[in-house]
């Protein structure tokens, strides 16, 4: 009989770093029922939803939705979602955090991604939404050959390569072939492994700076304040005294247009904030992983290829390239 052990604080922190690693929720599910960790509902059998629900709770960094649901009827306790139908309140820092609060939003970035990425981000198998064609830019999708004989064998080709007029022309690979690919492409990496990560500690500080962004970000904020009290005082004169109201009209419409124009750039300046912060966890965890791999591989890890590889690129059997996911790229 399976064991039921709690799921602990550090296992809702292996959700999130692994999906950051490119794991997806079904795959998580998928090894957590393997262990025999129930979920927070002592369920044996994890589902992705389950773990999506997990990774979009911000309850985990700390903070709390009040009145996400609410009561129909106090007789039945017929319970329903709140759509809107009563106010809900955020609270931040209402209880210890299990999750940093940048981590959480670097997740919920990810996700946002995932959702509106042109092609389907899948989690059949670990290279589902990884390996991408580059005649059209579509993923590849895991396809069986001959699955009614003894010949049949997975193969990995264009999803779009048989659809529209035009035909893709990169070719199929087979997965025993993008295996071995992975661990020449790897072993390129780890080759380097001392002069790359001597160098990202020299321009990290560079790469990652925000200083000139956050400067920015406050001069826009203090730009705001003073034309909302310019619109409001504009307002006000026009309500209190006689004015020529195409004037009036001019005045306050350039006020609304640098208003805008203002909002416009600082929403930009705090999403390349955000986009710098995110990218710098994102590629520090990529080297935390290469510092503790001790040399060369043999065979194909999955761990490497989850936590090292953000994708794989076919232009021809003989031109393949992988990107890492601090930025570099193997050609193979």
């Amino acid at each position: 009989m399976m064991s039921m052990r709690k799921c602990p604080p550090f296992r809702r922190w292996y959700i999130y770093s692994h999906f950051l690693k490119g794991l997806t929720p079904y795959q998580i599910a998928r090894q957590f029922t393997d262990e025999g960790i129930p979920t927070p509902g002592r369920l044996a059998k994890w589902s992705d939803t389950t773990v999506r629900n997990i990774l979009s709770n911000e309850r985990y960094k700390g903070d709390a939705l009040l009145q996400k649901n609410y009561t129909v009827n106090f007789l039945t306790k017929e319970i329903k979602p709140n759509d809107g139908q009563i106010p809900q309140y955020y609270v931040k820092n209402s209880h210890p955090a299990i999750i940093n609060e940048e981590v959480f939003d670097l997740v919920q970035q990810e996700i946002k991604q995932r959702l509106v990425s042109p092609n389907r981000y899948s989690g059949v198998d670990i290279f589902s939404g990884r390996i991408i064609c580059g005649d059209c830019g579509a993923y590849f999708g895991r396809k069986k050959w001959h699955s009614t004989s003894k010949y049949s064998r997975f193969i990995y080709q264009c999803n779009y390569k048989f659809k529209g007029e035009k035909r893709c022309s990169t070719a199929h690979l087979y997965e025993s072939d993008i295996k071995q690919m992975c661990v020449t492409a790897i072993n390129k990496l780890l080759s380097g492994k001392n002069e790359l990560t001597a160098n990202f500690d020299m321009i990290k500080a560079t790469l990652f700076d925000t200083t000139a962004l956050e400067a920015e970000y406050e001069r826009l904020n203090a730009e705001l304040a003073v034309i909302t009290e310019m619109i409001q005082k504009c307002v006000a004169e026009n309500a209190h005294s006689i004015q020529n109201q195409d004037e009036y009209a001019q005045r306050y419409n350039g006020l609304v247009s640098r208003y805008e124009a203002a909002r416009t750039r600082l929403a930009d300046v705090d999403e390349q904030i955000q986009d710098k912060m995110n990218r710098k966890l994102v590629v520090e965890a990529f080297f935390d992983e290469l510092r503790c791999q001790p040399g060369m591989i043999a065979e194909f890890d999955e761990r490497l290829w989850l936590t090292l590889v953000e994708s794989v690129t076919v232009y021809s059997a003989e031109d393949v390239r992988f990107r890492f996911k601090d930025g570099s790229i193997a050609a193979l």
